[in-house]
């Protein structure tokens, strides 16, 4: 993921002594200049921050307070919190308690928390305390410098998932938590280093100005600090459960038609959008609208036009937004073309925006598999998911730069053996062992290494979504007069029309195979369904079954077209809940 903002503790990490540090302040500004957008946090009051700090147009904003004030540069500011009960502030006067009060916090010397505590106890106050070493801070319950940040963010339309933070006390806990990345400095409090994810290394805030130097020349967040966040994808033979790091990562989910990608591929969105990880799904067959009923999730295309690239690029600039374009009411070459310049616009959005986090392009061996397949794509960046039942017709560049792959059963030897070509591995044969994966079962390839160098069979876990079939009832609709199925032999009616699907079923076994080639060929089967039963996912199953016909890849067409039919209408509705 694209490395686009930073969140600065001051006091102890980038200022000494109450003095932000010259190297410091060039740093911020070089990271600036390069779009990375740079939010001081700080426990101060932000009168005081501005007397110390000088001009605060340093920053792209400033949460003061521990996260009860934001302020933005043009001097607008406002409360997140509210300020402190005037009953309390005048108790504390009675008591003679020393403080210093901002607009909603009350600060004083750690040694008064007894006291503090007796005031808040005796008046039944919704305030809490929280120590910052040496100095004691009164809050209103439930801010913190993540929920200060968060409003922050949402102010300038940015995410967490696209941040680092560096702090160095107590109170920075939450602050490191809530970002992608949490640094913390190696001179300030133990505990904190402890939980971060990195720690700088040095005696004071001229290494955390060469730590934002270095971080600002690299586009992408460090692939090896990322791992907050898992998906958990199912359970092993031994009962464990198998968790997939959700980071920055390309993935590749590959699998038999009707074998269950989809499905996997599902619950990998789901985890996506349920972390607030800004996803596109492109979803060429209609697979994927039940992800609607997420929330903050919306779903285009389908019956509707398929969104222009402006209003797509707008949908995606909301950092909590996931968005699934269907295009399953599109013939292919309009699929292609519509790609061609969706997806570019969709890796230059995302270099320049951090957004969106993780782009999911099914069928993907249709897009990717010519020479311009890496011009398509910012590969090099991360961050997508590619699902096929054909990966070795991926390009060979696409397919070098998978750093997770998932499968679900693999029937063809040839794809294994890519497979295992992507791998870089010398484990012996896996066709038995991904051939046999049954319904419901995948297979984490040793390319991860949450799959311990090994390759890992699971099952995977529920869904919270409907992966919707329809029932059988379908089977026996009639179809208007005149658009019945009529099977030809040169221009000549052979046997009598389908009027049904399940007429057209029983047909199929009747049919001379010459007649099925001809009508394969020219996708007769598909289009009839697409435009007689406006069944647009059925018809693209069917389209699926043509194409790998004119390619060899099917043997019995009859076979191929009856299971396909009656596996969308016979199988029982899937629902999770």
């Amino acid at each position: 993921m694209k490395f686009g903002v930073l969140a600065l503790d001051y006091d102890g990490t980038i200022a000494r002594d109450g003095m932000l540090d010259p190297e410091v302040r060039s740093a911020i500004a070089d990271a600036r200049a390069r779009g990375i957008e740079v939010i001081l946090v700080t426990g101060r009051i932000l009168s005081d921050l501005k007397r110390v700090v000088g001009n605060l147009q340093l920053f792209d904003a400033v949460v003061a307070e521990n996260g009860a004030v934001l302020a933005v540069p043009n001097g607008h500011s406002w409360l997140i919190g509210h300020p402190p009960p005037p009953v309390f502030l005048d108790e504390l006067h009675r008591r003679a308690i020393d403080c210093v009060v901002g607009q909603c916090i009350v600060e004083t010397d750690a040694t008064l928390a007894p006291r503090i505590l007796a005031v808040i106890r005796e008046l039944e106050l919704p305030l809490v305390l929280l120590f910052n070493r040496g100095r004691l801070m009164v809050l209103p319950q439930a801010i913190s410098k993540a929920t200060g940040l968060h409003q922050a963010l949402i102010a300038l339309r940015l995410s967490a998932h696209n941040a680092i933070a560096i702090g160095d006390g107590e109170n920075d806990h939450d602050l490191l938590a809530a970002c992608e990345i949490g640094v913390a400095v190696g001179w300030g409090s133990p505990a904190l280093q402890r939980t971060a994810d990195e720690v700088i290394r040095g005696d004071g805030p001229s290494a955390v100005a060469k730590y934002i130097r270095q971080a600002a020349n690299s586009t992408r967040l460090p692939p090896d600090r990322i791992g907050k966040s898992t998906i958990t994808l199912g359970v092993t033979g031994s009962s464990a459960p198998l968790e997939l790091t959700i980071g920055g990562r390309n993935v590749l989910i590959a699998g038999d038609p009707r074998s269950g990608k989809s499905w996997a591929t599902g619950l990998f969105c789901e985890h996506f959008m349920l972390h607030d990880y800004c996803t596109c799904v492109i979803d060429p067959e209609g697979d994927y609208e039940q992800l609607e009923a997420l929330p903050r999730v919306l779903a285009c295309g389908g019956d509707d036009p398929l969104p222009s690239l402006p209003d797509v690029a707008r949908m995606l600039r909301h950092p909590d937004m996931s968005v699934v374009i269907n295009l399953s009411h599109v013939q292919y070459k309009e699929k292609v073309a519509y790609l061609k310049t969706l997806l570019p616009m969709l890796a230059s959005l995302r270099r320049s925006t951090g957004l969106p986090h993780r782009i999911v392009v099914d069928e993907a061996h249709y897009f990717l598999n010519e020479p311009n397949a890496r011009d398509l794509l910012d590969l090099d960046l991360g961050g997508y998911t590619l699902v096929t039942y054909r990966p070795s017709d991926l390009h060979a560049d696409v397919r070098r730069t998978m750093e997770v792959i998932c499968c679900t059963r693999i029937s063809d030897p040839q794809e294994v053996q890519a497979m295992q070509t992507m791998c870089g591995s010398g484990s012996g044969d896996w066709s038995a062992t991904l051939a046999g994966l049954a319904d419901g079962e995948a297979a984490l390839l040793p390319k991860a290494p949450e799959a311990s160098g090994k390759l890992q069979r699971f099952s995977l876990r529920p869904r919270l979504t409907a992966h919707v079939r329809h029932r059988s009832k379908y089977l026996d609709v009639p179809m208007r007069s005149g658009t019945e199925f009529v099977f030809t032999a040169d221009g000549k009616p052979v046997g009598p029309p389908s009027r049904t699907l399940q007429e057209f079923v029983s047909s199929l076994e009747s049919v001379p195979p010459g007649v099925l080639d001809g009508h394969a060929r020219r996708g007769d089967f598909s289009r009839w369904i697409d435009d007689g039963f406006h069944d647009h996912p059925l018809a693209s199953d069917v389209r699926k079954v043509e194409q790998r016909y004119r390619v060899g890849y099917v043997e019995h067409l009859e076979v191929e077209l009856v299971k396909t039919i009656r596996e969308r209408y016979e199988v029982e509705s899937e629902l999770v809940l």
